[in-house]
């Protein structure tokens, strides 16, 4: 199957700016208030260069790069753990932007979740929420990778899939006519 790439980001919608009078665009109409949205995508984790090849339960005090590259301006909409193989060492496992501390996105998730299947995962609530929301809402002025660090070392496997609106951030309303 062939492939297509684009520079993005990726927009659609038949009103690219609002006329002003509130009205609402009929089928095919080209007037009304603007209905532009963008595309949702998506990344998913390598290792060895390879996507065939899953992360493995690493206890180290520095994250493992996954190899996504969320774009500057993007807005985070999902971040997914796929556990082929369940963590068989007590652990939890943090995803961040930075090696150093890995949990700017995902704060420890628990051991007893990562058995084998699909988890979603979201930021922190309470407390150290706010700033992990900040960053799903704006990745910042730069190109972030993705990390992820597990708390101790076993036969874990798995892959993270992010999900991401592409430069939504740096949009303004209109410009693109």
């Amino acid at each position: 199957m062939g492939t297509t790439v684009f520079t993005g980001p990726v927009i659609a919608g038949n009103v690219t700016q609002s006329d002003g009078t509130g009205n609402l665009a009929g089928v095919g109409g080209y007037t009304g208030t603007q209905n532009v949205g963008f595309a949702n995508m998506a990344q998913l984790s390598s290792s060895g260069n390879s996507f065939a090849n899953a992360l493995t339960q690493a206890g180290t005090t520095t994250g493992t790069a996954t190899g996504i590259t969320i774009p500057a301006g993007s807005t985070i909409t999902d971040i997914y753990v796929y556990v082929n193989a369940a963590f068989s060492a007590s652990a939890t496992l943090s995803i961040g932007t930075t090696s150093a501390n890995s949990n700017e996105l995902v704060n420890g998730i628990p051991n007893a979740s990562l058995t084998v299947g699909q988890i979603s995962v979201y930021p922190q609530t309470g407390a150290g929420g706010a700033t992990q929301n900040n960053n799903w809402l704006n990745v910042g002025t730069q190109d972030v990778n993705v990390y992820a660090k597990s708390s101790a070392t076993g036969t874990g496997a798995f892959y993270v899939a992010v999900a991401y609106i592409q430069g939504i951030n740096n949009y303004t309303v209109g410009q693109y006519v």
